[in-house]
């Protein structure tokens, strides 16, 4: 027997159940929960369609790289279809529908499959970037001392470097004049990773120094967690919350990269593979000659994709700032409680006007 003015006991095993259902009927699905769409949930007017529209454009992007073989309708190196030569700088015709290039390439099938290189090449300089920044950034950011301060000092000077000069030196150190497609792919991808790595390197670090200092980590230290452990599950865990805004930036840049050194003429040979860059750089000439086809198609390629990725990427630049969700919050509160005292004045003028006409 419990006296009436004590409290309830503790719930025991058997109230177990209904909380832990309440808790689970709570729980947000892990596809809401994936960054991009976690944050398509909480996008409201123009900073949802510009997201939408960034993502639109960046899937149409990498569905075209993945079906690639089967959506071009000739190689990116052919120039003749059953015996037949399409000719050299050919305008649109039914068989070229974007028409030719200056070697003698159908336009349309090497903007399809430039879209696989640049896919490429960009996840792979992302891949090695957070690898490499995420590695360095936490090794220094945790322990600081001397080798911190290398670290800082030489990422310091490379991102002080001009970003395009050093992919340059550095793709031509890793090609030596090889233009195979693994092999200009690799030295492209390097060259850009060189240059994304001290950003990454500088997020982490900024996150460990923060992370590290909180209470759950000298916890887990006092408690005798290893390092190893400690590092991977609290530590990096918490201090890689900002990556997806970070790599949706770096992507736009890396094919801007990638067309630069292509336009440089230090990318991919025609023959090996197809890269935007490169053909800019073989149609500069044909567009004084009023040759318009074999510049126009890559160039919109190059911007469209560039423009689709920086929209996704600044929208989740914006909605993962907590000021902008509080503000968004606010004015979503201040409209509730306008309808809400509009629909009040609303029943209360209808109530009114039958006593007022008995009056």
């Amino acid at each position: 027997m419990t006296d009436a003015g004590t409290p309830s006991p503790t719930p025991g095993p058997g109230s177990v159940g209904p909380t832990s259902t309440s808790v689970t009927s709570r729980r947000v699905p892990l596809r809401e929960r994936l960054p991009v769409i976690s944050q398509l949930r909480l996008s409201v007017g123009l900073q949802r369609g510009m997201l939408v529209t960034g993502l639109a454009i960046t899937t149409v992007f990498i569905l075209t790289a993945i079906f690639a073989p089967w959506i071009a309708p000739y190689g990116f190196a052919q120039s003749s279809v059953d015996g037949v030569s399409f000719g050299t700088q050919q305008p649109p015709n039914p068989v070229n529908l974007l028409g030719t290039t200056v070697s003698g390439f159908d336009v349309l099938s090497r903007v399809i499959w430039g879209a696989q290189t640049a896919i490429l090449v960009i996840v792979a300089a992302v891949a090695f970037s957070i690898f490499l920044g995420i590695f360095l950034g936490l090794v220094s950011g945790y322990f600081g001392g001397w080798l911190d301060r290398i670290l800082v000092v030489i990422c310091d000077a490379i991102y002080a470097f001009p970003s395009l000069l050093l992919a340059i030196v550095i793709s031509i150190v890793i090609s030596r004049g090889q233009s195979t497609l693994v092999g200009g792919i690799l030295s492209a991808a390097i060259a850009i990773t060189v240059v994304f790595v001290p950003q990454y390197f500088r997020v982490i670090r900024a996150e460990v120094v923060r992370v590290k200092a909180e209470p759950f980590v000298e916890s887990a230290r006092v408690i005798g967690v290893p390092t190893s452990r400690i590092l991977i599950r609290h530590v990096l865990r918490n201090s890689t919350r900002s990556l997806p805004v970070v790599v949706t930036l770096n992507a736009s840049e890396a094919l801007l990269t990638l067309a630069g050194l292509g336009f440089l003429g230090f990318g991919i040979e025609a023959t090996a593979a197809a890269e935007w860059g490169y053909d800019l750089n073989r149609s500069v000439a044909d567009v004084s000659s009023g040759i318009w086809w074999t510049a126009v198609p890559p160039g919109v390629a190059i911007v469209l994709v560039v423009l689709g990725i920086t929209l996704v990427g600044e929208s989740l630049n914006d909605l993962s700032d907590p000021r902008l969700r509080r503000r968004r919050s606010a004015a979503k509160s201040a409209k509730r409680a306008a309808r809400a005292s509009g629909r009040g004045s609303a029943a209360i003028g209808a109530a009114g006007s039958p006593a007022g006409g008995a009056s």
